[in-house]
C-alpha cells in the first residue's frame, strides 16, 4: 500500500513539473497581434465651430419723455404690438411754483393792457367812424391792439403749458402724449401710473417709458474664441439652434465680427453678429439663448478613413495596408497625402483605395 501511494505521489510531481514546463514553453512564445481591419469610404466632411450667444432684435428702442412730470395713465403694456405715434402713456404735469407764480403774473399783467388796449381801440374806432382822426391813427391803433391780444394769448398759453404741458392750440403735438416712434412689439414697460419720470435733456438721458423693437428683424449676438475668429469672413452661413425651440434649427448669415477682442476668463473673445430669417410660422423672444454653428471648411465626396488608423511620423502620415490574412495578419505601411478632418474621420487624397483594407485598433482579448 505504502509502494502505491509513493508511486501516485512520484506521477503527480513528474505531472506537475511536465505542466509548468508547457506553461512556460507556451507562455514565452510570442503573441500574435490581431487588428480591426477599416475599409475607406466616400462621404462628405464638415469642420465647424460653435458660437454662444443670445437672439435680439436688431434695434431697440427706448422711449423717453419730452417733459417731466408724473405717469397719469398707462395704455400699453409688454407684448402688445404698436404702430409709430400710437400713444403709450399720458404724463401729469407738476408745475414748479415759481415758474408757475411768474405765469399767472404775466397773464394778469397782459390782462390789463388788454383790457386798456381794448378800450382805447373802441374809442379810437368810434372817432374814425366820425371822420375826427386820420385813417393812419386808426391803423396804428389796430395794430397796438392786435399787440397786446396776442401778448394775453400768448401768457395764457404759456400759464397752460406750464400747468398742464398743452395748450388748445398744439393739442395735437402734446409732451404730455407719450407716443411710439416706430412700428413693433413692446418688449418692457417699466413704469406704472404714478411713477415720476424724468424729461430727456443733454444732462440726464431720461425715464424710459417703453423699450419697443421690430421683432421681424432680429440678429444673433455671440463671442467666439481668438483661435477660430481668423477663418471666419462676413456672408458665411451660420445654423442657429435656439434652446427654447428644440425642434428648430433657424439659418442664418454672418454680417458682423468685431475688429477688437475682450478678455474673458483669460482668452480672448471676438463679438460676432448675424441676421437671422425665421419663418413667421415660429415665434422668437428676445433674450433666446442659442448656439451658432458656422462651417469652416466641407469637403464633399471624398475619401474618407477614420482618424485613428493613421500613424504620423515627421511630417508625413502613414496607414498599414493589409496584404495577407493567411494564416495570420501581414501589413504594407504606405505613405499617403491626407487633407481636412472634422475631428473622427480625415481625408485621403492619395496613397489608399477604397478596396484597400487599412490596420484598426488591436483586437483585446476578453
Amino acid at each position: 500500500m505504502k509502494k502505491f501511494f509513493k508511486i501516485a505521489l512520484l506521477v503527480l510531481v513528474g505531472v506537475l513539473i511536465l505542466w509548468t514546463f508547457v506553461f512556460l514553453y507556451n507562455k514565452s512564445k510570442p503573441k500574435v497581434k490581431v487588428y480591426e481591419t477599416v475599409t475607406p469610404a466616400i462621404s462628405s466632411l464638415e469642420k465647424s465651430t460653435v458660437a454662444t450667444g443670445k437672439v435680439e432684435p436688431r434695434d431697440e428702442i427706448l422711449i423717453k419723455p419730452q417733459i417731466s412730470g408724473i405717469i397719469d395713465a398707462v395704455y400699453k403694456e409688454a407684448g402688445q404690438k404698436v404702430s409709430k405715434g400710437e400713444v403709450i402713456a399720458r404724463v401729469k404735469v407738476i408745475p414748479e411754483l415759481g415758474q408757475l407764480n411768474q405765469a399767472e403774473s404775466r397773464v394778469r399783467i397782459a390782462e390789463i393792457n388788454y383790457n386798456q388796449g381794448k378800450t382805447d381801440f373802441a374809442r379810437i374806432e368810434k372817432l374814425a367812424k366820425d371822420g375826427l382822426i386820420s385813417s393812419e391813427e386808426f391803423e396804428k391803433g389796430k395794430v397796438s391792439f392786435a399787440q397786446v391780444k396776442e401778448e394775453f394769448e400768448n401768457a395764457k398759453d404759456a400759464l397752460d403749458i406750464i400747468k398742464e404741458g398743452i395748450t388748445q392750440k398744439t393739442a395735437s403735438y402734446s409732451n404730455t402724449m407719450i407716443r411710439s416712434t416706430i412700428d413693433g412689439l413692446i418688449l418692457d414697460v417699466p413704469v406704472k401710473e404714478g411713477n415720476s419720470v424724468i424729461m430727456s435733456n443733454t444732462f440726464n438721458d431720461g425715464t424710459t417709458i417703453a423699450t419697443v423693437a421690430n421683432m421681424s428683424d432680429l440678429i444673433f449676438r455671440g463671442k467666439i474664441d481668438e483661435t477660430e475668429v481668423g477663418r471666419l469672413h462676413e456672408g458665411m452661413p451660420v445654423k442657429l439652434t435656439v434652446g427654447a425651440l428644440q425642434n428648430y434649427t433657424f439659418e442664418a448669415t454672418l454680417e458682423y465680427i468685431s475688429p477688437k477682442g475682450v478678455e474673458e476668463n483669460g482668452a480672448n473673445q471676438f463679438e460676432i453678429k448675424a441676421a437671422i430669417s425665421a419663418p413667421d410660422s415660429v415665434t422668437i423672444r428676445a433674450g433666446y439663448s442659442a448656439n451658432a454653428e458656422i462651417v469652416l471648411a466641407r469637403a464633399t465626396d471624398v475619401l474618407t478613413i477614420p482618424e485613428s488608423t493613421l500613424e504620423f511620423s515627421n511630417d508625413s502620415a502613414f496607414v498599414w495596408v493589409m496584404t495577407d490574412s493567411v494564416p495570420e495578419q501581414k501589413f504594407d505601411r504606405r505613405n499617403v497625402e491626407i487633407g481636412m478632418s472634422d475631428g473622427i474621420k480625415i481625408e485621403i487624397k492619395n496613397g489608399a483605395t477604397v478596396s484597400d483594407k487599412l490596420r484598426g485598433m488591436e483586437k483585446k482579448d476578453k
